[in-house]
Parts: C-alpha cells; structure tokens; sequence
C-alpha cells in the first residue's frame, strides 16, 4: 500500500504549460474587469468627499452666522479669504463663498470643479451656484441628475 502511494506521488509531474496558461488568461480576465470597477469606486469616494466638504461649509457657515461672522444675503457672505470663518471650519480645500439667499444656504465652491466627469455625480461640476439641497440630494440618491435645478 506504502509503495502504491510513494510510486503515485513519483509520478506526479508540475502543472503543464497549457494549464498555467490557461490560469494566467483567467487573472487577465479578472483583473481586467476588476481593476476600472476599482477605480469607479475611488472615483465615486472622491466626489462623494467633495459634496461632503461642501455641506461641512455649509454647517460651518451656518454657525458663523448665529454668531454673526458672516451676513445674510449674496452681499455679506461667509468665504475663506475675507471672513473669520476658520474656527467654525478646518482642513476645508481650495476657495468657497457661501449665503443663506432668504430660504435656502448657496455655495460656491472651487473643489467643485474636481468632480470626475463621467461618474455618477457628473455635470455638478460645472455648477457655479449650488443650493444646499441639490448637495443633500445628490448625497442622499447617491448621484446627480442634471435635470434637478441648480440654483
């Protein structure tokens, strides 16, 4: 029985040079399809923090506002390079303008224009003005459709 095995096992030879071909063509496949889904959701993470960041400045506005940092209305905004608004936002990227127009918060944001055009939040991008409520909506539905009014 001992020998039958050990003679088994001598016999055995490597893969064949069609077998680890055929297994080197299947990760080509896999990774083919693998690595853009990938980057689709990299993509994706990185315009959902840009939108993110666009409603912390609204938050953070919001409060400069209670306290009386920043006005009411598109002639006394809350923006980064003319109002003390650092203590109620930190680590916020590149240049924004933020108003509250008399019913709803508006922002301009500058990472806005780093949105990924042809991904899900595409077309958000080229928006100048945005309404706090496209932002919470494009969020919450998980991408953006141009024919939800902007401004």
């Amino acid at each position: 029985m001992f020998q039958q095995m050990k003679k088994r096992i001598k016999n055995e030879k490597g893969l064949t040079l069609i077998e680890l071909l055929a297994v080197i063509v299947i990760l080509a496949i896999v990774a083919a399809i693998a690595i853009p889904a990938i980057g689709n959701i990299i993509n994706n993470s990185r315009d959902k923090a840009i939108l993110s960041e666009a409603t912390n400045v609204i938050a953070g506005a919001k409060l400069a506002k209670i306290d009386g940092v920043c006005g009411e209305g598109s002639t006394k905004p809350c923006t980064n390079t003319t109002t003390d608004i650092g203590k109620y936002i930190e680590g916020v990227k590149g240049t924004f303008t933020t108003y509250y127009d008399g019913t709803e918060w508006v922002i301009t944001y500058g990472e806005m224009s780093k949105i990924s055009s042809g991904g899900k939040f595409n077309g958000m991008q080229s928006l100048t003005l945005i309404k706090e409520s496209v932002i919470k909506n494009a969020l919450d539905k998980g991408s953006y459709s141009a024919s939800t009014p902007a401004t």
